[in-house]
Formats: C-alpha cells, sequence, structure tokens
C-alpha cells in the first residue's frame, strides 16, 4: 500500500516503513507530523483518486533529521567578456519516516473502537 501526498509545492510517494526527503518543515526531531494532503492511495490493484485530495485519508510519519542536500555547483560565464561567476547551493530537507498511512474507513474503525473501549 502507497499514497502519493502533496507536501512543500511538490507531490511524494510514500509507503509505511520507508522515509522520504521532503522540503524543510518546521517540526522538530522525533516530533510528530500528519500529511493529510493525500492525492491518492493504491493498495494492491484498488485505488482510490481525490478530487483534489482524498476525504477522510492521510499520513502518519516521524521526524528524522533536519539536514541539508549535497552542494550543487552554479556557474556562470560570458564568452570573450572575462565574466565569471561560481556559486554553491545546499537544498534543506526534512527526512520523514512513514508509520501509518490511514484512510477514510480506517479512521472510522478507530474512531468506533475508541468508543466503545471508552464506554
Amino acid at each position: 500500500m502507497y499514497a502519493i501526498v502533496e507536501t512543500g509545492g511538490k507531490q511524494y510517494q510514500v509507503e509505511e516503513g520507508r522515509y522520504v526527503e521532503v522540503e524543510l518543515l518546521d517540526a522538530e526531531k522525533d516530533s510528530k507530523v500528519v500529511f493529510d494532503k493525500v492525492v491518492m492511495i493504491v493498495n494492491g490493484k484498488k485505488s482510490k483518486v481525490g478530487q483534489p485530495y482524498v476525504a477522510g485519508a492521510s499520513a502518519e510519519g516521524t521526524v528524522l533529521a533536519n539536514d541539508k542536500a549535497k552542494k550543487v555547483i552554479v556557474f556562470k560565464q560570458r564568452p570573450k567578456k572575462g565574466y565569471r561567476k561560481k556559486q554553491g547551493h545546499r537544498q534543506c530537507f526534512t527526512r520523514v519516516m512513514i508509520n501509518k498511512i490511514r484512510t477514510s474507513a480506517q479512521k472510522k474503525a478507530t474512531a468506533e473502537t475508541t468508543e466503545t473501549a471508552a464506554e
């Protein structure tokens, strides 16, 4: 089972038990994050596509690290003019371990079990 989630203006494919590197989030290490903008969920041959998002679906994860990617060199030059400019850039990212992918049916089932346990 995997899901396509949207965060930071980009879409990522996430699976339970795997990590994903997303745009920098405002979250500390070992804190929980929830991606509620789920575009699509695929479970075997069944798939559910949202318009634009799947109602009631979410992906939960734990922040493993806030880090920077490898340096990318940006070099500009104009021929025959003597213009050269060299810059480096390191993009910040957050590494998130996906713990659980929930659908609307799973949310209803967990809500019912907590209600019966409370009674």
